[in-house]
């Protein structure tokens, strides 16, 4: 398992690259979570922790706050902030968070 989050965030970098982007992009955008999921997604807290979890799976939770599509106390911030990133932005955030070491 770890190998392909492993080649997910490789693949994200490259995409990145190729597209004359930073490559650190994904994770300059996941600081931005920071506030509430903790640093490189360690929380601290009531808020889940982001560090570890799966790409595929943080990607469509993202589209499911973005389209609206998720309920609950969350979505009431989330889905205004999923609907400022591109695809493309929370795919990169979604490599850079799967790459992380869960906290234990």
């Amino acid at each position: 398992m770890r190998l392909v989050q492993i080649l997910a965030l490789a693949l994200a970098f490259v995409a990145a690259s190729a597209a004359g982007q930073d490559r650190h992009q994904g994770r300059n955008l996941a600081a931005q979570c920071a506030n509430c999921h903790g640093t490189n997604g360690h929380s601290q807290g009531g808020i889940p922790g982001l560090a570890g979890q799966a790409q595929a799976g943080m990607i469509a939770q993202m589209n499911a706050f973005k389209s609206g599509q998720r309920s609950g106390p969350a979505a009431t911030v989330m889905h205004q902030i999923a609907k400022g990133y591109t695809d493309e932005q929370i795919a990169l955030m979604a490599a850079f968070f799967a790459a992380q070491k869960p906290a234990k």
